[in-house]
């Protein structure tokens, strides 16, 4: 008889980690990623894929689409799912520290989307030292998330130039802590978009369409830069958002966001 090789807190972690940060497509045991991370853990490569496929199944946004992991649930992946719910900070910032210790690699420095939020200053010691980097990870595990599940594509535009993409956050960072790492509180907007929701400049409705704001409206173009505007913002207006293909946008959080963020 087979005894099956129980799985880590730790491997729980990096397998969720992979299934928010890599497309359904790559979700299989040819992946390189998966191969690489299936020898560290001492599994197969098919196992791993699995293992991430199965975190689909609690993902409301696949249950929409009729679309479905291979029912083979554990009480432990329910249970650090329901975690990430109630708290995707911190179980977004255990996930890439486990993913550092298995695999010895520091994750590459994200851009700084939350700069002008004054979270990513220069440490100052070894507590700010271990803060700044909690940040950054916390940050990369975000945009990863976001801009996997809008195939890397701005939600408004279509632009799929990942240099010229953000993921917004639509509570925003500094607002609620336990969301910071929260997909669903996300869109994959490109830089232009990304401030002027950041701003308050532009929302969406309860059915996910582009609103202006009034000073947005009113706002005065000089006649060399006018088409560039309209085209940008006027003719969008009401222009409804390319769902992802998971972690859909909370509805709640983007009615805070038009009460509490646009103008």
């Amino acid at each position: 008889m087979v005894t099956r090789k129980p799985w880590t807190h730790e491997q729980l972690l990096v397998a969720f980690r992979l299934y928010c940060s890599t497309p359904f497509g790559k979700l299989h045991r040819g992946n390189p990623d998966i191969i690489q991370l299936a020898r560290l853990m001492g599994r197969t490569p098919s196992a791993v894929g699995m293992k991430a496929c199965n975190f689909a199944s609690l993902d409301p946004t696949q249950h929409a689409r009729k679309i479905k992991g291979l029912g083979n649930v554990s009480r432990d992946d329910r249970l650090l799912w329901e975690a990430f719910q109630d708290n995707a900070e911190t179980i977004a910032a255990e996930a890439q520290e486990a993913y550092v210790r298995l695999t010895g690699k520091e994750l590459a420095p994200t851009k700084p989307e939350i700069a002008d939020e004054g979270e990513l200053t220069l440490p100052a010691g070894p507590t700010e030292t271990k803060r700044l980097v909690r940040t950054r990870r916390v940050q990369g595990f975000f945009r990863e998330a976001v801009l996997v599940s809008y195939e890397c594509r701005c939600a408004l535009s279509g632009i799929a130039i990942p240099d010229l993409l953000n993921a917004s956050h639509i509570i925003p960072w500094q607002k609620d802590v336990k969301r910071r790492a929260d997909p669903c509180n996300g869109i994959a907007l490109n830089t232009l978009y990304d401030r002027a929701f950041d701003r308050g400049l532009i929302t969406f409705d309860e059915s996910f369409r582009l609103v202006l704001s009034n000073r947005l409206k009113t706002q005065k173009i000089d006649h060399k830069n006018r088409p560039l505007f309209e085209q940008s913002f006027h003719q969008m207006e009401g222009t409804a958002l390319r769902l992802p293909k998971r972690f859909e946008p909370d509805p709640k959080a983007l009615a805070y966001h038009r009460e509490n963020i646009f103008h």
